[in-house]
């Protein structure tokens, strides 16, 4: 069918022959991250995948994202026209989200073939159900999934903890965390978690995941969704590593992978103490900011959301019978951990009930390429040995949808490359895929649309402002609700007048 691999290449390739030089790190000097959303197509005749004839299927990058950035509260408009969050995945999923509007709109004119086709209710729109899509990342999600168990023989890539902890315990265990160019870069340096133990040929392969070996088979490779062991979502770090403390040549869980990302106000907090208590796993975060805290929730958190709620958002949600839902994710060549990735996007959320009709936790494949981006942080460091300067993250992010007009968009400080002090608040200064723009969008698709033939949820009431429309997607909505109160109830909501823009 597809592999992990065929996936990593494919968004590899489209980075280097589709995204443009502006944008991207400066050579020698500069990393970022790479995410992106893959659509897959079966043959409406094929079925299944059978040993004599292996599933043939078209596989396109329909979006994609680069960036490690995201701003400070202060820096936040309540007019909608500014990106708070530019880490590769939430660009990529928000540049899936234009396409999505693209695709509606194709379906609603009639104009081209989409991948919706009509519902079974009035104004409704599902997915074609010969297509799914995979989300690609070049690197773990920040926060809980990159808490990743160490084994003896592993270098710890973060800043070393401060020895005196017991004597001070308020003292941060790293007293450079909010530093200019730390914010991913615990997260993107060092050998991975996931170590391949060669055998005999003609044997399968084993992984050494958490410290324990699997056995690895090419079945694994091509989709099949890989079960942890041990089900600690609600362990803490040094009760994980207890029970993980097999492994080759009798190495031991010395220490963790530490994210960035800081425990939300309302959550038990990190710790700090040196080793593999550091961090306590299954929580809330936000990322980090450089002297102003972020409100932006991390990136494990939201590719959770998503992965109950849908990527399509509350207002697309309006035109759709059912959520648009991710059916793999696929990581690159990083420090990685199987369990630590069910836990972070599926195993805190595994046990909600009462979710309306059409969501539910979904049974997300969750895979790793052997490919490494060539512009990780690893990578660029292996290649410029004795170059002069640091290394730092590229300030830049680029979005990139499958849409005929303007498919590009690059932007630095949350608004498009370039802008200056002055232009500030006008048309030229908006990103694309900021919340102002793709309302707009959505607003346009409205238009394109006979009133008579909107959905309900539309027309039971005049809607104007953002939240407004936000608001009357009641089933989304409900959802949403039923996720805060059962699973992610310390989660950071920006106030209402955040969303007030027409």
């Amino acid at each position: 069918m597809w592999t992990a691999d065929e996936i990593a290449q494919l968004c590899y390739e489209h980075y280097g022959s589709s995204l443009p030089k502006k944008g991207k790190p400066e050579p020698n000097h500069e990393w970022t991250l790479l995410a992106a959303v893959v659509k897959i197509q079966s043959p409406a005749d094929q079925a299944c995948d059978t040993h004599d004839k292996p599933l043939q299927v078209t596989k396109e990058v329909v979006s994609m994202g680069t960036g490690t950035k995201c701003i400070g509260q202060s820096k936040m408009r309540k007019s909608g026209d500014i990106l708070n969050d530019s880490h590769a995945e939430i660009i990529a999923r928000r540049s899936f989200q234009r396409y999505l509007l693209h695709q509606l709109q194709l379906a609603a004119t009639l104009k081209e073939d989409s991948i919706f086709v009509l519902g079974t209710q009035k104004g409704l729109w599902k997915l074609r159900p010969d297509l799914i899509f995979v989300f690609f990342s070049s690197h773990t999600p920040c926060g809980d999934a990159s808490i990743i168990p160490m084994l003896e023989f592993e270098d710890q890539p973060c800043c070393p903890v401060i020895r005196d902890w017991a004597n001070n315990p308020s003292v941060e265990a790293s007293s450079n965390l909010e530093a200019p160019g730390y914010e991913r870069k615990c997260e993107d340096l060092g050998s991975p978690v996931t170590k391949k133990v060669k055998l005999e040929p003609g044997t399968a392969a084993k992984e050494v995941t958490n410290g324990a070996a699997h056995p690895h088979s090419l079945r694994k490779q091509e989709g099949d969704p890989i079960s942890p062991g041990i089900n600690s979502y609600n362990l803490t770090v040094e009760e994980l590593a207890a029970v993980t403390r097999i492994a080759p040549d009798n190495a031991k869980v010395i220490d963790v992978y530490r994210t960035g990302a800081k425990c939300v106000p309302g959550e038990a907090g990190d710790s700090g103490k040196p080793g593999a208590a550091f961090h306590q796993v299954g929580l809330l975060r936000v990322k980090p900011g450089r002297g102003d805290r972020t409100r932006s929730m991390s990136c494990s958190d939201k590719m959770a959301r998503w992965n109950v709620l849908g990527c399509q958002g509350a207002l697309l949600m309006h035109f759709l019978e059912e959520p648009i839902y991710l059916s793999a994710v696929v990581i690159g060549k990083c420090p990685y951990s199987q369990e630590a990735m069910q836990r972070a996007l599926i195993g805190r959320c595994q046990n909600l009930s009462a979710l309306p009709k059409g969501f539910g936790v979904q049974e997300l494949k969750i895979l790793q390429s052997d490919l490494l981006f060539e512009q990780s942080r690893c990578a660029v460091q292996a290649k410029r040995a004795d170059s002069p300067g640091r290394l730092v993250p590229c300030g830049a992010a680029i979005s990139w949808s499958a849409v005929p007009e303007q498919p590009l968009d690059v932007t630095a400080g949350g608004f498009p490359q370039g802008t200056t002090k002055k232009t500030i608040g006008s048309l030229q200064a908006r990103s694309q895929i900021s919340k102002v723009e793709l309302f707009r969008s959505f607003q346009k698709l409205l238009n394109r649309i006979a009133r008579d033939k909107w959905p309900d949820s539309l027309r039971v009431q005049k809607l104007d402002t953002y939240q407004e429309y936000k608001e009357a997607a009641s089933s989304y909505q409900e959802a949403w609700g039923t996720l805060r109160k059962q699973a992610f109830g310390s989660w950071i909501r920006n106030p209402p007048d955040y969303h007030q823009f027409k």
